[in-house]
């Protein structure tokens, strides 16, 4: 009988956009073995220690590193000790929650409903919940968490109805479409990435059915997230990014907001190592932030968070 070979799963060589490789597997599988055995809690801690991930106010990374660790655990690299309590990885649906949003369809011109109001969402609050739930019950892709600096909002009517929920994290790694607009060299993009936000989620409510509604949010977004994100994380946004799926969806609000429709992705997702293609192309809308962007991104004496 002919022994069989176990194959080792390839390393990352970048995790949550970060470089990792074989120094970085190493680093992680030696903190396991440490004694007493670490949570998972404490192991995130631990990468950011080890591995320098901060931002660029010196803050541990932790939502990346979990997200990095589950990765590992989940490709067989590394066996994480099991969870001590619940958590926010995915594997428990949020529940709906209610806080009063849900009332008559609001069907008013959208210049009526204006100046849109964001409400930032943070932390472990009632209105977190809520937002994860409105998410999870109502957007076809459902609820995930998101890796990193990240910002989340409720929109509102200038009366304070919600409208709308929306969110944005960290880039894809590599996108042709995106990368071919921008004219970035890999050193460019590894440097620049940081200053690429992700739209990961654009919900308009269901009782929300004002015309144009969508399309004054993204454009409003393009003022009011860049500023927020550079207030708290020190990061100046030079380009948003979404990905429509063009079976289900036309992208005419992002057109109309002033987005550009760059091309397609090739329907491999962010964990696709093997190409298998699984999953539909979709459309990639751009919108750069300022008029000097383009040299902005792609110059490489700045100072760019990892």
């Amino acid at each position: 009988m002919e022994a069989k070979t176990l194959i080792e799963p390839e390393i990352p060589v970048n995790l949550c956009g970060k470089p990792f490789g074989q120094s970085g597997l190493a680093t992680v599988r030696e903190e396991l073995l440490r004694k007493p055995l670490p949570n998972r809690a404490e192991m995130a801690r631990r990468l950011c220690a080890r591995l320098d991930w901060h931002d660029i106010k010196g803050r541990p990374q932790l939502m990346s590193a979990r997200v990095g660790l589950l990765r590992l655990d989940r490709a067989g690299h590394i066996r994480l000790p099991p969870p001590t309590k619940t958590n926010g990885n995915g594997r428990r649906k949020p529940t709906l929650e209610s806080a009063g949003s849900f009332g008559p369809p609001v069907e008013a011109p959208a210049s009526e409903l204006s100046p849109l109001v964001f409400e930032r969402v943070r932390g472990r609050t009632f209105r977190s919940r809520e937002w994860n739930g409105l998410i999870e019950h109502h957007h076809s892709l459902g609820y995930a968490p998101l890796p990193g600096a990240q910002a989340r909002y409720f929109v509102k009517s200038a009366d304070g109805r919600d409208l709308a929920l929306i969110s944005f994290g960290a880039s894809a790694w590599k996108i042709a479409a995106r990368d071919r607009f921008i004219g970035w060299n890999d050193q460019q993009r590894r440097d620049g990435l940081a200053q690429v936000l992700n739209n990961a989620r654009f919900l308009i409510l269901p009782w929300g059915r004002s015309p144009n509604l969508a399309s004054m949010i993204l454009g409003v977004c393009a003022r009011v997230v860049p500023m927020d994100f550079e207030r708290e994380h020190g990061v100046r946004v030079l380009m948003l990014e979404s990905f429509v799926q063009s079976e289900r969806f036309t992208g005419t609000c992002y057109r109309a907001a002033g987005w550009n429709l760059v091309g397609k992705t090739r329907g491999r997702g962010r964990n696709d190592r093997l190409a298998l293609r699984a999953l539909p192309p979709k459309d990639v809308w751009l919108r750069p932030i300022g008029r000097d962007w383009r040299r902005r991104i792609l110059d490489l004496n700045r100072e760019i968070p990892c």
